[in-house]
């Protein structure tokens, strides 16, 4: 399962960031694809929802189960036609908060799924991840 990452510092307090990342209207700014998230409050430890969209092209829907949203990191698995295990680990350093983020993706099944995944690694190694990132540096610093 091919793995992906990339980190940052942003000028905002852990919290901050975490609030950010969990939020579902964020997440629709930030994400390095478009989704909408089926739930209306923030994620949480112990949360489920669905995120649908598209994938190269193809409509997608996923099974979104946080694994954990504290201070220190949101990790989170996407089962759907590809499987993602996505991590956020978050330090504070000074004022800032170092962002170290990792998307790791699982084949999917069948002739679409494979391709989807493939899809998603291109993204990744692209710099789709290192983008998102950006991103939410952005929005927070501002």
């Amino acid at each position: 399962m091919p793995t992906y990452t990339t980190d940052h510092t942003i000028a905002a307090e852990p919290e901050a960031v975490l609030e950010f990342l969990t939020d579902p209207r964020a997440i629709a700014r930030w994400s390095p694809v478009d989704f909408d998230v089926e739930r209306s409050g923030p994620l949480c430890s112990g949360a489920t929802t669905k995120v649908c969209g598209r994938l190269a092209g193809c409509p997608v829907e996923f099974d979104v189960e946080v694994h954990e949203a504290s201070r220190e990191r949101l990790a989170l698995t996407a089962t759907g036609p590809v499987g993602l295990d996505v991590s956020y680990r978050l330090a504070p350093s000074g004022r800032a908060t170092r962002v170290e983020a990792a998307v790791s993706v699982a084949r999917g099944r069948g002739l679409v799924g494979m391709a989807l995944a493939r899809a998603t690694e291109a993204m990744l190694a692209a710099g789709a991840l290192r983008a998102a990132v950006g991103r939410i540096a952005t929005e927070l610093e501002a």
